[in-house]
Parts: structure tokens; sequence; C-alpha cells
């Protein structure tokens, strides 16, 4: 089956052959087609170029996108969709003073969220966050990874990794799955971390192995939640069983962390709201992809990664939403790349990049996703008619969202 997209005024993010992600100065660069048309056959790009030398296809479906732009679909690479009910109250609080930690300390945070987890069953859990799946990728999301995390128990880790995987069979959206049971340590474990830590290497990953639940392993490396030394065990713990590492860290303070998720072949690191000149040059010529989470800075009101200090040290960055019940409660895509640009000065060509092929890096899609490339994944988004593409993150809150494609047809025609 083809599909042929004419009169496109702008075909965004093409590249001729595929390339992992981009860097610094290059990604102030973003190659795009003015009047171009675009050729989907059955799941996949297959040619795209200037409508001066749009092929005639006799068995085609053909779609007049005029006025319209067409960019791949954004790739989030750090989410938390699977989880229990919300912390809407912990919203009202932080509008009183509280603070994350004084939250945290009083019962809230991930330990509330691990409660409701606990309390409500796998079905119920499946349908909330399909509702969210499906809220993402019609705003535009077309891979997505997902973590567990809010179980804290083997019983309630192993719940929310199945959900993800119920997910993943049922949406025809790429998704990869993170095991984070170490995102916060549970009440009962407050005074023996290696207790629990034993239970996440000895007990949860064994059975996490066995059925196949997780591409990636997770921690919070953060001043009160996991140390360095303690991560650097359960990385290590994760890549035996085929876990390669994505951290979070340096929502709040730097503790090395950085350096240690490099040397321990992290494939990214996420938040970096706050970066060392120390932590930038231990990033320089490594492989692991900076990720920034802006709405998470807007929400909570913590400071935003520092984009331009990092691309102008010629490193990578990634942008993802952090869509989680606590912090960000919203998947949004759209918005995190107006953020980047509004809040971290990042360029609208930068944002992109950063959304889509760099995202896709982060996920280890780069071969399938992030880009218009003969070959990948016909996952894309067709925009409203705009007169450029600097109106994406320009009407930030605005839906310029005319149809979302995954793997060649509407979102919507395949579930």
């Amino acid at each position: 089956m083809q599909t042929l997209l004419i009169n496109i005024k702008q075909l965004l993010q093409v590249r001729e052959t595929s390339i992992a992600k981009v860097s610094g100065a290059e990604m102030a660069h973003l190659p795009l087609l003015e009047n171009a048309y675009l050729v989907i056959e059955n799941d996949l790009i297959s040619d795209f170029g200037l409508m001066e030398n749009c092929p005639k296809l006799e068995n085609a479906t053909v779609i007049d996108a005029s006025g319209k732009i067409v960019l791949p679909s954004f790739c989030d690479s750090h989410t938390h969709i699977v989880y229990a009910g919300n912390r809407s109250g912990e919203f009202v609080d932080r509008i009183n003073g509280l603070s994350y930690e004084e939250i945290a300390n009083r019962g809230g945070g991930i330990l509330n969220s691990a409660k409701k987890l606990n309390e409500t069953s796998e079905d119920e859990i499946y349908n909330q966050s399909k509702k969210r799946l499906e809220e993402v990728i019609s705003q535009g999301t077309g891979a997505v990874e997902i973590k567990s995390g809010y179980g804290l128990t083997v019983e309630g880790e192993l719940k929310m990794l199945r959900v993800i995987k119920k997910l993943r069979e049922n949406y025809p959206i790429a998704i990869k799955s993170t095991f984070l049971g170490a995102h916060a340590f549970p009440t009962e474990y407050k005074e023996n971390h290696q207790a629990y830590i034993d239970l996440i290497i000895n007990e949860m990953l064994p059975k996490i192995a066995a059925e196949n639940l997780a591409d990636y392993i997770d921690a919070f490396l953060e001043t009160g939640y996991f140390s360095v030394s303690e991560t650097i065990q359960i990385m290590e713990a994760g890549k035996k069983y085929g876990l390669t590492p994505k951290i979070h860290v340096n929502q709040f303070t730097a503790i090395d962390g950085i350096k240690a998720c490099v040397e321990h072949g992290a494939l990214s690191v996420d938040h970096l709201e706050i970066v060392t000149d120390e932590d930038i040059e231990v990033l320089k010529d490594s492989t692991c992809m900076p990720v920034a989470l802006p709405s998470c800075s807007y929400f909570i009101s913590i400071p935003y990664t520092p984009a331009r200090q990092m691309l102008n040290a010629g490193l990578p960055l990634a942008l993802a939403s952090d869509f989680n019940p606590g912090t960000t409660p919203s998947g949004n895509m759209h918005f995190v790349v107006a953020t980047a640009c509004i809040k971290m000065k990042m360029t609208p060509e930068e944002a992109i990049n950063a959304a889509t092929i760099n995202g896709a890096y982060a996920m280890d899609l780069s071969d399938s996703h992030g880009s218009i490339t003969k070959g990948k994944k016909a996952n894309f988004i067709v925009t409203k008619p705009l007169h450029s593409y600097y109106e994406i993150p320009y009407c930030f809150a605005t839906n310029l969202i005319d149809s979302v494609w995954l793997e060649g047809k509407v979102f919507g025609t395949q579930i």
C-alpha cells in the first residue's frame, strides 16, 4: 500500500542517510525541503523530494498537504506514564510553599505513588495508562520510553513492567521499557539501604529477566536517594542481565554522578538541571546522551538544564517530557520543545533536533525513528497550515496538529 503526500510546505528533518545523533553546532542545522512530497509504502518511508520531481504513482492514495508542515514524530526518551491515580494534592502543597523534599518527608512524592500503585489492580493500571499513552500519541509522540519505579516491591515493579509490555503489544508505537526499582527507598528500608538494593539485585532483576520485561535499568542518583556507589551497584547488576543504564542524575545536586554513569556505559543521563564544568568535560567524547526535561523545571520551579553552555561545549542534547504524576503531569512534547526555546534559549532547530533524532538515540532507535529517511518508520506529524516551523515553539499552547501518523497510518485507524 502506497500513500503520497504532496505540496508539503516544509518537510523537516530530512536525512538522506541515517545518522545516530547531532551535537554542538550541528544542532543548529535542521535540514528541510520547501514544497516537497513524501511517499509511504506500508509502514515505512520509501521516498521524498521536491515537488518538481514528484513521481506519478498510479495506485497510491494521494493527500494534499498544501500549507502544512511535516516533521518526524517526537521521540520521548524519559517518561513515567504507568502509574495509579495522581498527586494533585501535592501540587497544592507546593503552591502553599512546601518543597519537593518536605513533601517527600511527609510521606508524599514517590512513596505516595508507590502506595497507590500497590493498592491498584494490574488491569486498572493498564486502563489508566493506556489513556495517557493515547494522549501523548495524539500530541505527536511516535516513540516513548516508559519506566517502572512506583512499585518498590517485587510484585509492584513486575506489575508495572507487565503493563508496559501490554501497552507495547497493543499500540503501534515504539515503546522501550526501563526498570526503575531504585527510584526511592521504601520506608522499611530507610535505615538499611543495602537490604533494598539486595532485593533489587537478587529478587527483582532475575524475575524481570526471566519474563523479558525491560530494556534498560535506571536509578534516582541524587542526594537523599541513591548515592553514587549505590547506583554503581544497580548499574552493574543490570548490565549482567543485558540492561543498559539510563540514569536520573543532577536534578538537585551535583555529586559526581555523571562521571560514574559515563564510566559504566550509560546510554543517557537525564535531568541535569545542575551541571558543573567537570560534568561537561566528562560528557565530551562519550557516547552518553544528556537529556533535559524542561517541563519538570517549569512545573516545580527548579532551574532549567543549561542548554547553551552544553551546546557551546559541543555536546549533544535530547529533550523529553518526564511525564509523571508528581513533578510533570504532562507528556506534551510540543510544550517541551516550546519551553526549551523560551526558557533554555535553544533555537527552534536545536529543540526539534533534540526532540526527534537525539531522542531516538536515547532509546537506541536512531536506525528506525527520529528523521525523515528512506527505510525508517513512517511516523510523522502533519501540522495545520502554518507560515513557518518557527510557529511550533512560538504557539506554545496551541494545538497545531492536523494528523499524527504511526507506521504509515493516521493514528486512530489502527486501534
